[in-house]
């Protein structure tokens, strides 16, 4: 689907409504300067809530804070392939360690991993 911005020279903008970085930017502009923020958010079917938090990014950030990120955990994993294949092997080698004796040892040898982690890994 395709919106069109109304032009002052008989001459429309057509924004492609699966570019949603267009889209955002262009609700903005024409709620901000042209047909209000009430008709801009009805053209571009977005909540009234959702405007101003848009609005908010784009003061705060431009154009690159409105860019969709992908969605999961900003930080990589801490319980790598690498990490659980360690922690199976520590418990392998000595069956009546604690979880805290093993993310120590983990810990000497260069791993960063916590009690909690060693646990849930243990545990799965």
């Amino acid at each position: 689907m395709k919106i069109s911005i109304e032009g002052i020279k008989e001459k429309d903008f057509i924004v492609d409504t699966e570019d949603s970085l267009t889209m955002k930017l262009s609700m903005l502009f024409e709620g901000h300067c042209t047909i209000g923020v009430q008709e801009a958010i009805k053209k571009y079917n977005y909540s009234e809530q959702r405007y101003y938090q848009l609005l908010t990014k784009y003061l705060d950030g431009g154009s690159d804070a409105l860019i969709d990120k992908k969605p999961g955990p900003d930080k990589q994993t801490i319980r790598t392939k690498e990490v659980t294949n360690q922690i199976i092997r520590l418990r392998f080698l000595d069956p009546l360690a604690s979880a805290d004796v093993i993310s120590q040892k983990l810990s000497q040898i260069g791993y960063k991993v916590s009690k909690r982690s060693v646990e849930r890994t243990m545990t799965e």
